[in-house]
């Protein structure tokens, strides 16, 4: 598979039309369109954006794997806390979660009893109730 077909498939999975999609990333339908079509090939930054945005790495996008999910980047410490990892596979937690893996283990370790806090507050809370 091509680099753009391998966009357009992750664009496809996540339920996004080419709007939506070029929306989401910031550049216009006609660019995404483009680098679906492999008229045009992304500089590393945009590449980055494309790999978070489509909740997959940068490896997968070029070729390099075949693994298209985050599994790949993601240490298995973090697989053991399954809501934690639905929270940074969300593309708008993208920050927290680059600087959790850039993060020094005792930092990792903090983050994830922080996460464990906010987890228990929410136990029993209702989808609009307020938190206490």
């Amino acid at each position: 598979m091509t680099l753009g077909n391998r966009l357009r498939e992750r664009r496809e999975k996540l339920g996004k039309t080419q709007l939506e999609a070029a929306r989401g990333l910031g550049i216009s339908n006609v660019q995404l369109s483009r680098y679906e079509s492999d008229d045009r090939k992304p500089d590393p930054d945009m590449l980055a954006r494309f790999a978070e945005y489509y909740r997959t790495t940068a490896d997968y996008l070029l070729g390099r794997t075949d693994n298209s999910t985050m599994d790949a980047a993601v240490s298995p410490d973090i697989r053991e806390y399954p809501a934690f990892e639905e929270f940074i596979s969300n593309p708008e937690h993208g920050v927290f979660f680059k600087d959790y893996l850039n993060a020094p283990e005792e930092r990792k370790e903090e983050m994830r009893r922080f996460w464990e806090f906010i987890m228990e507050k929410e136990k029993g809370r209702k989808p609009g109730d307020r938190q206490k």
